[in-house]
């Protein structure tokens, strides 16, 4: 089925100009319409040089409003954020027994399903992701298209990124994809299970670069208490009006995420058309041959 639209509806605000054509003064006309030897010296609303300048003008807005046909249009307003998930890949995410009935599982791999399952509800979000170990780099970008997103995460795996933590260099990196969004309101979800020991970005000026941008920042330390820098966490949150959340195992864990969910939404703009067709060329056309035969007209009057 085919539907019809002007992408730029405002444009039309134009066709008021055509009051100009028959009640403005001669010095604001040539201002506006430069060959205003065009028109004629009758004062009669019904003039015919005047009806086809007024036509000639309409068909100029017409084009400039750009009309379209299509078969489909989607998602042109959605309600969601801009969010990123900061993954600890170092060698301590290989460790088990973070989840009661599964003991032999990795805590990494809990993670991925955990998060699988959290992004398969984010139906409005625009999602993204950085990993992060020894260096950081980042693995989504901002997306909508959350199966591409599930499908990738497949690939992540502990020592992706290296060994060591370098916490400062995965939040500067969350925040690089951060930048391409749109979205009011942007959030950073880092995950980690250890310390900030590697990486030549410091945690405090990467904290600081996310003030700056005004990204919130959720901290999730995984593992035993002690396994994680809690102090650290709870210094990012609150530095960037976040909260930090500790997870002893797959049930906590998924429970911050259920609290993470409540984030208050912002609108994001996308708008996607199927087979799209440009019209604005076949008013564009029409006004040019409009305005040779007026300039023809024109030249011929004074020849006479």
């Amino acid at each position: 089925m085919h539907n019809f639209e002007f992408q730029y509806p405002s444009a039309f605000i134009l066709l008021t100009l055509i009051l100009c054509i028959y009640k403005c003064p001669i010095s604001i006309k040539k201002l506006i319409f430069p060959h205003t030897n065009l028109f004629s010296k009758k004062t009669s609303w019904i003039n015919i040089d005047k009806l086809f300048y007024s036509l000639i003008l309409v068909l100029l807005v017409t084009a400039l409003a750009s009309p379209i046909t299509y078969d489909q249009k989607t998602s042109n307003k959605r309600k969601g954020r801009d969010l990123v998930f900061v993954l600890d890949t170092s060698g301590s995410m290989a460790e088990s027994n973070f989840d009661k009935e599964q003991t032999q599982q990795r805590k990494f791999d809990i993670l991925k399903n955990v998060l699988i399952e959290f992004i398969s509800k984010r139906f409005d979000d625009n999602v993204g992701i950085s990993i992060f170990g020894s260096y950081a780099f980042a693995a989504v970008p901002l997306t909508y298209d959350m199966n591409s997103i599930k499908f990738l995460i497949d690939f992540f795996d502990v020592g992706i990124a290296g060994d060591s933590t370098a916490i400062g260099e995965g939040i500067a990196s969350g925040l690089r994809v951060l930048k391409y969004g749109h979205a009011k309101n942007k959030v950073l979800i880092l995950v980690t299970d250890g310390y900030q020991n590697s990486g030549a970005i410091s945690v405090k000026n990467a904290v600081e670069q996310a003030k700056k941008l005004k990204v919130k920042i959720y901290t999730i330390g995984i593992g035993k208490a002690n396994s994680f820098d809690r102090k650290l966490l709870q210094h990012i949150a609150s530095q960037t009006q976040g909260k930090m959340f500790a997870a002893e195992n797959k049930e906590i864990l998924k429970d911050v995420y259920r609290e993470i969910d409540i984030l208050e939404p912002s609108k994001i703009r996308s708008k996607h058309y199927l087979n799209k067709h440009v019209l604005y060329i076949f008013p564009l056309l029409l006004a040019t041959l409009l305005l040779f035969y007026l300039l023809l007209k024109s030249r011929k009057s004074e020849l006479l």
